[in-house]
């Protein structure tokens, strides 16, 4: 086959054979050129057109987006180029729970919109750290949180997104996969340091549009291949790779026969890959911490003009997360029905020929549809579709990244920092992400049997669980305080560490050799791991709290859902340190404009640091503030949202119910 990988024997990097003739055609080359012309021309635009010189233009964009590019970023943001790997790839080896799992968004999406992103508002928050300290005083939760999620964003989400778009123009053009890797990096950091929020939502718009249309495309080139959706069925179930045997090893039927439910979303409790309650409850936790309470997400709803937009960017969301299934799990499961061989691989050295890992090639299974099935020049669509993935969703993370070191940690550090020094910190912060990141892929490709999506579902049940359960209380419990809240975090994060550390160091395992990891750490599946996780963080806080002192009404107005709708003056517990009262004049902003020279000019209007206008009086300043602290609805609207999400929510029951 043309796409056969040989392993790289210096440095255990696998490197293409041949690969590059993929894209040497016209046709696919013009089509990449266009679709970099399009989003240059729509990130430039978007740099024109907002306001990037202050701190809310930059990290919020001014809050003046409306419904749909927020959906469209939401969705983007989410849909990286590792769901096109992770969860294809998932599906050609286990069947179609990988996708029902995309599903929990539909209620999480609502529940963010019409919960958890009023509370936001009414606060007055930038970030996830900014409301915990708002919400309980002190500084040890925003300054933990912040760097906890730091962290998550370069383990998990940054290194899988780099991993995953590499593999892509690996095949493609035949590069060194860290060369690969240093290409995107490059083309990523020009879109977050220059463009802020409002650039990357508008880019991200044009992504989610490509990535939609590009896609389907190709769905409707596999079902064709495969013969019409009832031949996907038969073809899939009986889809084995002719290599069973080999390199001494006996490998059980089980290791390469398609699973028995390989078309049922909900498993067996016990034995199951997706056993159903980790899967209806265990993963819900995970999405309640990934949709309400993770700054990537939250931010961009928060950039929303009105509670109406917010609403309808949600729902906009839910509706193109039913999509994921059809457009990603399904074409991966066709790519094993055609590319048997490659993609069901399961002796070592058969795996080692076809993509370079001893492990498993599912990983490859979408990028090997690309590239095998597209004609020329949908081909370049394709990749094309790949790389929009990757750029949403890595422009959204590094931007999100930003705002976490800048607000939350650099004003720690620098509580008089003038506005330009805050957006230079963190364009500057930005880059030092780059090359962390790229640290975590090696583990990446060993671990979780090389599938990817398991890698980060996983990781995310160890990390996400605990924080899950503290803003689930923080808002629905006003009795709980800072002491409970810190020690329940601190408990779960001492628990998922011993969970993440001994995964590591025994590793997974895989089925021709299970891990030696000991049962009583790793024999409880991850999805039931991150319930029980959730369970016991949850049980330390209220403990705590009730034991401790409670936090008086005055500090909790407009913060937690009893007292949501007060219109009593709050005394915040962090205001006295509030980094607003104390931003310093910056002195470059009181020179004339002529002092400037043209080269200092343009590079003050590419990075947004140009001159905005004249300052807010007190007046203007207050009636700003409760502006963009105002929640209410026109009543008409407000309805209308309402019946939408109850089609929303009826459509995902019905959906469910069929693949059952």
């Amino acid at each position: 086959m043309a796409s056969t990988l040989n392993p790289n024997t210096a440095t255990g990097t696998p490197e293409p054979a041949e690969m590059s003739a993929h894209i040497q055609n016209a046709a696919d080359i013009s089509v990449i050129v266009i679709y970099f012309i399009l989003v240059m021309a729509v990130g430039l635009w978007a740099m024109l057109k907002t306001n990037r010189g202050t701190v809310g233009g930059f990290f919020l964009a001014g809050q003046e987006m409306s419904w749909f590019p927020m959906g469209a970023s939401l969705f983007a943001s989410n849909i990286g180029s590792n769901h096109f790997v992770g969860i294809a790839g998932t599906g050609a080896s286990s069947g179609i729970a990988a996708g029902a799992n995309e599903w929990n968004a539909l209620v999480l999406v609502l529940i963010l919109g019409w919960v958890f992103v009023p509370i936001y508002i009414k606060a007055g928050v930038m970030t996830m750290p900014e409301y915990l300290r708002k919400r309980f005083g002190g500084k040890r939760l925003q300054i933990y949180l912040s760097v906890l999620s730091l962290m998550q964003l370069m383990i998990l989400q940054i290194s899988s997104g780099l991993f995953s778009g590499a593999i892509f123009i690996q095949l493609a053009f035949g590069l060194n996969l860290y060369l690969a890797i240093f290409i995107l990096l490059i083309v990523t950091a020009v879109y977050t340091i220059t463009g802020g929020l409002a650039s990357v939502i508008y880019t991200d718009t044009l992504q989610a549009v490509i990535m939609v249309i590009g896609s389907a495309i190709l769905m409707g080139f596999a079902f064709h291949e495969v013969g019409g959706y009832e031949s996907f069925i038969e073809k899939y179930m009986n889809a084995i790779p002719s290599v069973v045997e080999g390199d001494n090893l006996t490998i059980s039927p089980s290791c390469y026969t398609p699973q028995a439910d390989s078309f049922h979303i909900f498993r067996d409790a016990i034995t199951g890959d997706f056993p159903w309650p980790g899967m209806t409850l265990g993963m819900t936790i995970l999405a309640l911490w990934y949709w309400c309470a993770d700054q990537v997400i939250v931010q961009r709803c928060l950039s929303g003009k009105n509670m109406t937009h917010v609403k309808a960017a949600c729902i906009m969301c839910g509706y193109l997360k039913l999509l994921p299934m059809f457009l990603m799990v399904m074409p991966g499961m066709i790519s094993r029905v055609l590319y048997t061989d490659k993609v069901a691989c399961v002796v070592p050295s058969e795996c080692m020929k076809h993509c370079g890992s001893e492990t498993s090639c599912s990983d490859y299974a979408y990028p090997t549809l690309v590239l095998e099935l597209m004609p020329n020049g949908l081909r370049g669509l394709m990749l094309s579709v790949m790389l929009a993935s990757l750029m949403s969703t890595l422009t959204s993370i590094f931007n999100s990244a930003s705002t976490l070191f800048t607000m939350n940690l650099y004003t720690k550090l620098r509580k008089k920092a003038s506005e330009k020094e805050l957006l230079i910190a963190g364009r500057v912060f930005v880059t030092l992400l780059f090359g962390v990141s790229i640290l975590w892929v090696p583990l990446i490709q060993k671990f979780q049997n090389g599938q990817l999506f398991h890698y980060m579902s996983s990781i995310s049940s160890y990390y996400g669980a605990p924080i899950a359960a503290a803003f689930l209380l923080a808002v629905f419990c006003k009795r709980v305080n800072e002491p409970g809240v810190f020690w329940g975090l601190m408990v779960g994060l001492v628990i998922g560490l011993i969970r993440l550390i001994t995964e590591l160091a025994y590793g997974t395992g895989s089925c021709l050799a299970p891990s030696s990891c000991p049962q009583i750490i790793c024999g409880v599946h991850y999805m039931y791991f991150g319930l029980i996780l959730f369970c016991v963080t949850a049980v330390v806080i209220l403990g705590i709290s009730f034991l401790t002192k409670p936090i008086p009404d005055v500090h909790l107005y407009r913060l937690c859902w009893a007292l949501r709708n007060s219109t009593e003056e709050r005394i915040d517990l962090d205001e006295e340190d509030k980094w607003q009262e104390e931003v310093g004049d910056d002195a470059e902003d009181d020179q004339p404009e002529e002092s400037r020279g043209c080269f200092r000019k343009a590079y003050d209007i590419f990075c947004g640091l140009q001159n905005t206008g004249p300052k807010l009086t007190k007046e203007e300043e207050e009636a700003l503030k409760k502006k963009l602290t105002d929640t209410s609805e026109k009543p008409f609207w407000r309805t209308v949202m309402n019946i939408n999400a109850i089609i929303l929510l009826a459509v995902g029951i019905f959906a469910y119910a069929y693949f059952a």
